[in-house]
């Protein structure tokens, strides 16, 4: 790379044993094969179709599998098929996959059904948070959010429509992802028929045997091995720190374009502001590109983008040209980006903290971890040996924490808690946490459950308590929602709730029309923008029936409470 100095692919000195991913799926596509014979032979060419019958031998001996399935394994798609096709969704029952992330759930469940050959929502389905694209009736193989059947939970305890339920990348430790498992291991003893399969590439899986086999039986879980398809991966590190990795980024991908063979780029940057800017420099170079040379597609990859938006990513890049894909770390697992062969790893991502003694939470950019490192240099070599240009040194490598913490252990429990006493759970302490949370945290949260009237002296859900539990957004914004009838703002505080439901209410289209959108977007930010358009929502300088006051009233005052 011209004006960088890396370490050579390849080289002694840098080289690195991590060469390659260890938690990918196998291929997520968004249409199927042309026909049902190439699918089977897919299918049937996956490691994990050799493992058939040994998987569904554990699955019916014990309550709980422990996959560990290396990278191109193909057990989020075809070990829900098997448990399909020997009987577990008879008699009306549910085989559930869960997914952390919206697009892993989509796309896979895609997939799924052309290889069964069904139409997406009829016997395969996906739901996810404002999208149910399933059949009550017809729907056997269900993929979703791991927050999405935690809430199931609340209104069916012991999710018994569901035969065997699946937790997918269980290496993220989603805060769902651990509820989850604490809640099924207790289900478990109550319906033994239940089975789980706690599947990833990462997985410690002597742990999760140990937790599992904990106060039951020794024959309770048992871990299973898969056989992945690894392509080599090679490695290379910058000789010295950088002070802007966006723009080094951008340098990266486009002498990539020039000097390197086919293949496409996925590049890991932190956030979307970053990823938008990766973008803006690299089609500021487009115009300088050589007439001889392949054209380059920039796409962006970020959960803020709609479902169809994401889903460009996974169509091939045509004849003559390049993708590069600007991602955060959502292309990290869970989804696999066929044609991938470059991959420039920033290092960094976005972390969600939690300070309990202020009570504020926060994103912050934060270095990966060196699990994160190999996972990201591991989309090189999905399907053919690939190169990772990581933008730090060897040294900043092996200082990487080994593993991300668990983000049980870094954010605001009080949603997790009043959940969890919406269930029956009401002695914290006894419940079997994967990795307990800090006692600070728990006790700041119920601290301010409790001066929020959502728990009583005794710990136990009031009234009002046991209503923000079963509302779908966090408990301070639950707990606005159902005080505003008290102050009669009730649909102002319904649209202010709305508007923090979702990450960005702007949709920003390329071309001209992105561009006036844009203004739109910043006029909203100024305070002139913002009463013209709280005038537009309906929300005027007269809300609350010209007494604003009881609105600024129930925005503070509920909120307060909840900190204490």
């Amino acid at each position: 790379m011209s004006g960088l100095q890396f370490w050579k692919p390849g080289t002694i000195g840098p080289g690195s044993t991590l060469d390659r991913a260890t938690e990918a799926e196998e291929n997520v596509i968004p249409s199927a094969p042309s026909s049902s014979l190439s699918l089977q032979a897919t299918r049937e060419r996956l490691p994990i179709y050799q493992y058939r019958d040994n998987l569904l031998h554990a699955v019916e001996t014990h309550g709980v599998v422990i996959l560990v399935g290396q990278t191109g394994s193909g057990k989020t798609t075809q070990l829900p098929q098997f448990l399909y096709e020997s009987g577990w969704a008879k008699e009306g029952n549910i085989i559930a996959c869960t997914q952390p992330r919206r697009v892993a759930a989509t796309s896979v469940a895609q997939r799924v059904a052309a290889e069964v050959g069904t139409t997406l929502g009829d016997e395969v389905g996906y739901t996810i948070r404002f999208e149910d694209v399933s059949d009550k009736e017809r729907t056997r193989l269900l993929y979703l959010t791991d927050g999405m059947l935690f809430r199931e939970t609340l209104v069916d305890p012991l999710l018994s429509r569901y035969s065997v339920i699946m937790i997918d990348e269980a290496h993220e430790r989603s805060v769902y992802t651990d509820l989850l498992l604490g809640v099924l291991k207790k289900i478990r003893r109550k319906r033994p028929s239940l089975r789980l399969i706690v599947s990833s590439a990462t997985l410690d899986a002597v742990a999760f045997l140990n937790y599992f086999i904990a106060g039951n039986a020794l024959n309770e879980a048992t871990i299973v091995s898969l056989e992945g398809r690894a392509h080599p991966v090679q490695i290379a590190y910058l000789q010295e720190p950088i002070p802007d990795y966006v723009q080094v980024a951008a340098e990266v991908v486009w002498n990539i374009h020039l000097q390197q063979t086919a293949g496409d780029i996925l590049v890991f940057l932190s956030g979307r502001e970053e990823i938008e800017r990766c973008l803006e420099q690299l089609a500021e170079m487009l115009p300088t590109l050589p007439r001889h040379a392949a054209r380059l597609t920039l796409l962006a990859f970020h959960a803020g983008l709609t479902t169809d938006e994401q889903l460009k990513v996974f169509e091939p890049a045509g004849p003559g040209s390049r993708k590069a894909i600007i991602s955060t770390n959502i292309a990290e697992a869970s989804v696999t980006i066929e044609g991938v062969k470059f991959v420039v790893d920033s290092g960094f991502a976005k972390i969600r903290t939690y300070n309990p003694s202020t009570g504020i939470s926060s994103l912050s950019t934060a270095p990966i971890s060196q699990a994160s490192a190999t996972q990201r240099a591991g989309r090189g070599g999905r399907t053919s040996a690939g190169f990772c240009y990581r933008l730090y040194t060897q040294r900043a490598f092996e200082h990487l924490q080994p593993t991300t913490p668990p983000e049980i252990t870094r954010t605001d429990l009080s949603t997790p808690i009043i959940q969890l006493k919406s269930l029956g759970i009401d002695d914290l302490m006894k419940f079997e946490w994967v990795s307990s949370p800090p006692a600070e945290s728990v006790l700041r949260s119920l601290e301010g459950l409790v001066n929020a009237g959502m728990m009583d002296g005794d710990g136990r859900l009031t009234v009002i308590g046991e209503k923000v539990a079963e509302c779908p957004v966090e408990v301070s914004i639950a707990r606005m929602l159902f005080s505003s009838k008290d102050y009669t703002c009730g649909e102002e505080i319904l649209t202010i709730a709305a508007m923090t439901a979702v990450q960005d209410i702007f949709i920003i289209p390329e071309g001209s029309a992105g561009a006036i959108a844009e203004l739109e977007r910043r006029k909203f930010t100024a305070e002139e923008g913002l009463k013209k358009y709280m005038q537009r929502f309906g929300l005027g300088l007269e809300s609350c029936q010209g007494d604003a006051t009881r609105l600024r009233k129930c925005l503070i005052t509920e909120n307060h409470a909840l900190d204490g």
